[in-house]
């Protein structure tokens, strides 16, 4: 098995989540005056879907789950990143030139799938926000979602994800340019955050058309809060570290956890 490539070491596993800003230390008018406030760049234009009323005006459900806005105040920023993050520019290649693949087995099949679409709990039942971020140093690439997603799906699929590392350890995959990959699937622990937590590291080996080794590495961590839920990748062709995946979870989880509390104490 060809060993991934040693990678840059730069400041980005290193000023981790800028100081590790605590969460506490949102304002406790944040639910209500998010909506006020101008909107990061690096938020997703699309969070609000078309004809749906303006962030802030309507609750994910009656009775429960955060508003537009409250979801897009949940996000994680390029601030708690800390450098060499910030706001992407665009999907990388290889989303399209290795996560789009095939292989034999259900469940392997299934988790490339989850892979490209970024999306284990399927649509929404609710708001949902989205954000990404790119490493200068080593060009990986950080997408975090935030979603209303009924707790009893999100916990099947969360078992589902942690059944992957025996169902589907090592297995091949054909992309679809015709290269095959050798793909390996291993758990990752998350700090105890949230209602309920799992997360996988995924690394993809082939090589291109010239003769060229291919090494990509994804993670992929998934957390419940409530009725809510985050999905995180974080993935490259050099150096992924999997402290910034861990960290940026746990620093996610903490701040809806916040944000859901604001919200409860309006009711």
């Amino acid at each position: 098995m060809p060993q991934p490539p040693a990678g840059r070491r730069g400041p980005g596993a290193r000023v981790l989540l800028a100081t590790a800003l605590s969460v506490t230390a949102l304002p406790a008018t944040a639910a209500c005056s998010v909506q006020d406030e101008p909107r990061p760049r690096w938020f997703s234009a699309s969070a609000t879907p078309t004809g749906a009323s303006p962030a802030g005006e309507r609750p994910a459900r009656p009775g429960a789950g955060l508003t537009e806005a409250q979801a897009q105040a949940a996000l994680i920023t390029a601030v708690d990143l800390g450098e060499p993050w910030g706001p992407t520019r665009g999907a990388r290649t290889w989303r399209d030139g290795l996560l789009k693949a095939t292989t034999e087995d259900r469940d392997c099949q299934r988790l490339l799938d989850v892979l490209y679409s970024e999306e284990p709990f399927g649509a929404p039942a609710g708001p949902r926000a989205t954000v990404a971020f790119d490493d200068a140093d080593s060009d990986a690439q950080l997408r975090y979602h935030v979603a209303a997603h009924p707790p009893a799906e999100v916990d099947r699929a969360l078992a589902w994800l942690k059944s992957l590392p025996g169902k589907c350890g090592e297995f091949t995959a054909a992309t679809t340019r015709g290269s095959v990959q050798t793909v390996q699937v291993g758990d990752m622990p998350l700090p105890p955050v949230g209602d309920a937590r799992q997360a996988l590291r995924v690394t993809l080996t082939g090589e291109t058309e010239e003769g060229g080794l291919t090494y990509l590495t994804m993670d992929l961590a998934a957390v419940r809060v409530g009725e809510e839920a985050i999905t995180l990748t974080n993935a490259g062709l050099d150096e992924v570290h999997e402290e910034v995946t861990q960290q940026t979870a746990e620093l996610g989880a903490q701040r809806l956890s916040e944000i859901r509390k604001q919200g409860e104490a309006r009711i």
